[in-house]
């Protein structure tokens, strides 16, 4: 009978030979580019959430209102859905290493531009809305290179680790980040974030500089746009896909505006002002971190499928008790399973997604699913910041929720059929993401 990885650790007696339960949490860090990578990461993405509590605080602090708020989202995150494809282009064509050092230091530059227009106390609504854009364009570049980026770091055989570790930092920062902006808003104002921002780049971009990775340039004999098209037609024809980055779009559109409409809740509602704001976020944050650290803790793909419908479910359910709620610390509260549900999913999607397309494939398989994920949700932004103006952030958060369940359920059936494509693609990759690849054909990957 053939043994996994996780009953050879549970039943080795040999203290010495057999790795820890953290060890294999965190095995992607054996790697010393992602050690360079992951510490970066963890000061630069700090500083990014602490901008972004920062920079919604100082949008509604100046105009009251939260369609603006909704709108300043929109004009930040849609620039990716419009100009993903041709980031995930550049991701399979050009070096992903160069293109990574080249993003983060457009964004570096953004940040510090945002810092002295705020300090100098003439920043208007219109440069925030040119500023949240522009960093919208660096990010269609930046999010399907650095995805893309992971396996040249850490190969096909930790790339699952990879990918659960990078959302740890994201949302460890998540927690960090926004309870910082919060007590620096109500000290010293938004412009000390933003220019905290703009230096905490400078660690990631020597992180980049001090690494050793071989990341060839990828030649291709066919136009931009060809190779655009031929990543979407692989993913029209490819159910399973399909239907993760469809889900993932849903959650974006309908539930993912709670985050915008979060200054309405921590103001208006709960009465907390900009600390309270910054509590709310971080909470959401843990929650997150907890979900990231769960994903990184499993060794293979088998249940993946499964968890993406029970967490789309629980987040939806989560958003609709605090919809309800007007306790501060019960709102907090029932942030963590929000937080916790809506990264496992994404964080579970993303897994699935990279460990079934070829490595030709895979930045313009990224750009799509940072289509649905980031670039569906300035579409939610605005569409949540309107309705809310007109019945409420509340029923619109509930409303959210709702629609979240129903996709979970609609997920959740075509499992049986998609489980068997999944298993043929990931099989085809080589990719079991920790399981040995020959057990794959013993047994779906959702069961």
């Amino acid at each position: 009978m053939t043994q996994t990885p996780d009953s050879i650790i549970e039943k080795s007696d040999t203290r010495n030979s057999s790795p820890s339960r953290w060890e294999v949490t965190l095995r992607a860090l054996r790697h010393r580019n992602f050690q360079l990578f992951f510490g970066g990461q963890i000061v630069s993405l700090t500083g990014t959430w602490m901008q972004s509590v920062a920079q919604a605080w100082l949008v509604y602090s100046i105009t009251k209102s939260s369609f603006l708020l909704g709108a300043v989202g929109f004009a930040s995150q849609i620039p990716v859905f419009l100009l993903a494809p041709l980031g995930g282009a550049a991701a399979d064509r050009v070096n992903r290493h160069r293109l990574i050092i080249a993003t983060q230091t457009a964004s570096m530059l953004l940040a510090a531009i945002l810092a002295w227009l705020t300090l100098s106390h003439s920043v208007q609504v219109p440069h925030i809305f040119i500023l949240a854009s522009l960093l919208g364009v660096v990010n269609a570049f930046d999010i399907p290179g650095r995805q893309s980026f992971l396996v040249d770091m850490v190969g096909k055989e930790d790339l699952m680790n990879a990918i659960a570790l990078n959302s740890s930092i994201f949302n460890g920062a998540r927690v960090v980040g926004p309870a910082v902006a919060g007590i620096l808003v109500a000290k010293i104002g938004e412009g000390w974030c933003f220019a905290l921002n703009a230096i905490s780049y400078v660690a990631v971009i020597v992180g980049l500089l001090l690494m050793n990775v071989h990341c060839e340039r990828r030649v291709s004999q066919n136009s931009p746009l060809a190779d655009i098209v031929e990543g979407f037609r692989w993913v029209n024809g490819t159910k399973v896909i399909r239907a993760l980055l469809l889900l993932i779009g849903l959650v974006s559109l309908v539930g993912m505006p709670y985050t915008v409409l979060m200054p309405v809740f921590a103001d208006q509602i709960l009465h907390g002002g900009a600390r309270g704001l910054g509590i709310l976020m971080g909470a959401t944050g843990v929650g997150a971190l907890l979900g990231a650290l769960t994903l990184a803790s499993k060794t293979g793909v088998t249940g993946l499928g499964r968890w993406v419908a029970v967490t789309c479910a629980g987040f939806g359910v989560s958003i609709i008790l605090f919809s309800f709620s007007r306790y501060f610390w019960l709102s907090v509260a029932l942030l963590l399973p929000a937080g916790f549900s809506m990264m496992l999913q994404m964080a579970c999607s993303n897994t699935l997604i990279q460990t079934m397309v070829p490595d030709q494939l895979r930045g313009r398989v990224i750009a799509l699913y940072s289509m649905m994920f980031m670039g569906m949700a300035p579409f939610g932004a605005l569409f949540g910041g309107a309705l809310a103006h007109r019945v409420g952030a509340p029923i619109t958060i509930a409303v959210g929720g709702v629609a979240c369940i129903v996709g979970a359920g609609w997920f959740g059936r075509q499992l049986p059929e998609l489980r068997i494509e999944a298993r043929r693609l990931i099989v085809a990759q080589g990719m079991a993401g920790g399981e040995p690849v020959q057990e794959m054909n013993a047994q779906p990957v959702e069961e």
